[in-house]
């Protein structure tokens, strides 16, 4: 799969976007040839698995110009990239443990332009800043995210301000179970945007 699902499912997209995501895939090929930041046997399905399923969230929530957007445990750019790319008006941090990682997420970034990003190697529990909206993907338990971002956000309780965006899949039931009763939860499905196989049982978890 190329950019055109992408650009299929984003059809207002400006040149300069669709130019910053097709030069993606090369970019991260030759990153990932040096440092293993995305799986190699993963990376024919690059714009699928990785770019399209970050942008999920663009298709659930609109993120408002202006708005500050934390990526927790970007890995290797993601969601943070290619949510950036599409909200170029929005302010976005991606933070990750591993300081290879961000080297990565630097050099893709200023790579394509991205002026809209910063990026660091820095844990949650050093970030002092608040945010709209924190995002992550896969790499931790819903109890696990919400206890590392919940005094991240800006504002609790209200669905249209924000609060943590999460793409996960598989069988949530234990995790939303586990979750402190304080925080609401909405699960929506990705297949209910993008008709590919691959995001069957995949979801966008909304805390709040």
């Amino acid at each position: 799969m190329d950019t055109t699902s992408i650009f299929h499912y984003f059809k207002s997209l400006t040149d300069t976007q669709k130019e910053q995501y097709n030069q993606l895939k090369a970019l991260y090929l030759d990153w990932n040839s040096k440092i293993n930041v995305i799986s190699r046997k993963d990376m024919e399905h690059f714009y699928e698995h990785h770019v399209l399923h970050s942008l999920a969230i663009a298709k659930y929530f609109d993120i408002l110009p202006g708005m500050r957007v934390m990526d927790l445990g970007t890995g290797g750019g993601f969601p943070g990239i290619p949510l950036a790319i599409l909200f170029p008006e929005a302010e976005f941090y991606l933070i990750d443990g591993t300081g290879k990682k961000i080297s990565v997420v630097n050099a893709v970034k200023d790579a394509i332009g991205l002026k809209n990003v910063v990026a660091e190697h820095k844990r949650a529990e050093e970030v002092k800043d608040k945010f709209d909206i924190v995002t992550g993907r896969a790499v931790m338990t819903l109890p696990e995210i919400a206890n590392l971002a919940g005094n991240k956000l800006r504002i609790r309780g209200d669905i249209q301000a924000g609060g943590i965006l999460y793409l996960k899949g598989g069988d949530l039931d234990a995790e939303f179970k586990a979750l402190s009763k304080y925080w609401r939860h909405k699960k929506v499905a990705v297949s209910k945007y993008f008709r590919e196989v691959y995001f069957e049982e995949k979801y966008i978890i909304h805390l709040y």
